[in-house]
């Protein structure tokens, strides 16, 4: 069971280059071990990862159409990884091609935007992101766009908004799988209510095992089994730990009274050094507690027990984070979870299912809409023809 392998839904290996090394794909020997990041491909080897979808992300605050320049630029990172080492990923964008690369022992890669900021409320924008490989998109990162209401962003009054239904029709004709993680409650149940095609929760957990605004409520697990839809549960601390939960919101009260910035965008512009200082100083008092990977079968075996295994999946946020729960190193560590949920009864079948198969069954059944809408397009074509 531990060898079975791996497609994950959501690795920031993109952005920890562009963040740490300019992007310079060409002077990281990524067949080496590096440790300053999660990902490298001895441990990818390891970690039995047979299919990735690497997150092409770039910060919700950016101006909108500088986003698209950057998603743009991290799409080439991840070109440019696949032409460094083409004896280890091979670029795909259908489930066929991941099939392929499989078989022929290489790890299938697809790209998967994060945040409907990187189309700047553009359909055409959007088409052209698939035309370039892109197979699923998050449709908010950590802030509203003028469309969709992010889980973190601030109170609006609506989920999605008339636009907002347009793009996900786009994607469903498109076959780009609606990601549904970072979004707010009202915009899940708003995507769930219209889509035609599975979603995907790239990486989120449970918000009945702990109460993170992330996490997905039961409310809308529910709804999975209907719709065929995927949760790929995350390794994120404070996703998975109720303790790191409580300390990331007092954290970010105590940087709100400091009138320093929280979450992602903490650090990303000038701020006030007394301020950093004593920030600093309440940290090393109160350092954050540790996850483990008990916390993580926890929300795997909550997740099943409301959706059951066939709407399960992982997706890990490597590179994405910088704190992992105690027992996982990196993208080495998949074995090391899957061995516990064995522990725990889990079948072969079911951990297969798990690792792989139910998000290969999502890509096939959001490809199976796009094609069939080219299908009934084509005969509506021909019939007014006529």
């Amino acid at each position: 069971m531990a060898e079975a392998l791996i497609f994950d839904g959501h690795n920031d290996l993109p952005w920890a280059l562009r963040q740490k090394f300019d992007s310079r794909v060409e002077e990281i020997d990524l067949s080496q071990h590096q440790p300053s990041l999660h990902t490298d491909i001895p441990r990818l080897r390891e970690g039995r990862v047979g299919a990735q979808f690497w997150s092409v992300f770039v910060p919700s605050n950016m101006l909108p159409a500088d986003a698209v320049v950057a998603t743009l630029e991290q799409i080439d990172c991840v070109h440019r990884i696949m032409s460094e080492y083409p004896e280890t990923f091979s670029l795909v964008d259908t489930a066929a091609g991941v099939r392929t690369a499989v078989e022929k022992g290489l790890i299938a890669s697809l790209m998967g935007i994060e945040g409907g900021h990187s189309i700047d409320s553009s359909l055409g924008v959007l088409r052209m992101m698939r035309r370039v490989g892109v197979r699923y998109m998050t449709l908010t990162h950590n802030d509203n766009t003028p469309w969709a209401r992010s889980a973190t962003g601030e109170q609006v009054g609506y989920g999605l908004t008339g636009f907002g239904r347009s793009v996900i029709a786009e994607m469903n004709d498109l076959g780009i799988i609606v990601d549904l993680s970072h979004v707010a409650e009202q915009t899940m149940h708003n995507t769930l209510d219209i889509t035609r095609a599975p979603v995907m929760f790239s990486h989120s957990s449970c918000r009945n095992v702990t109460d993170h605004v992330r996490n997905v409520p039961d409310s809308v697990l529910e709804r999975l089994p209907e719709n065929g839809g995927v949760l790929m549960l995350t390794f994120v601390p404070a996703f998975i730990s109720n303790a790191c939960a409580e300390h990331e919101q007092r954290s970010d009260d105590i940087r709100k009274r400091l009138g320093l910035r929280t979450g992602f965008h903490a650090g990303h512009v000038d701020e006030d050094e007394a301020a950093i200082s004593e920030y600093a100083r309440w940290t090393s008092q109160n350092p954050p507690p540790h996850a483990t990977i008990a916390d993580v079968v926890k929300h795997v075996e909550h997740a099943r027990e409301v959706v059951g295994p066939q709407h399960l999946g992982i997706g890990g946020d490597f590179d994405g984070i910088e704190r992992l729960p105690r027992g996982i190193t990196g993208v080495s560590s998949y074995p090391v979870v899957k061995m516990a949920l064995a522990e725990r009864g889990w079948s072969a079948a079911d951990l297969r299912s798990l690792a792989f198969g139910n998000v290969l069954r999502v890509l096939e059944d959001a490809e199976r809409v796009a094609n069939q809408q080219t299908d009934d397009d084509s005969m509506q074509n021909a019939t007014v023809g006529h």
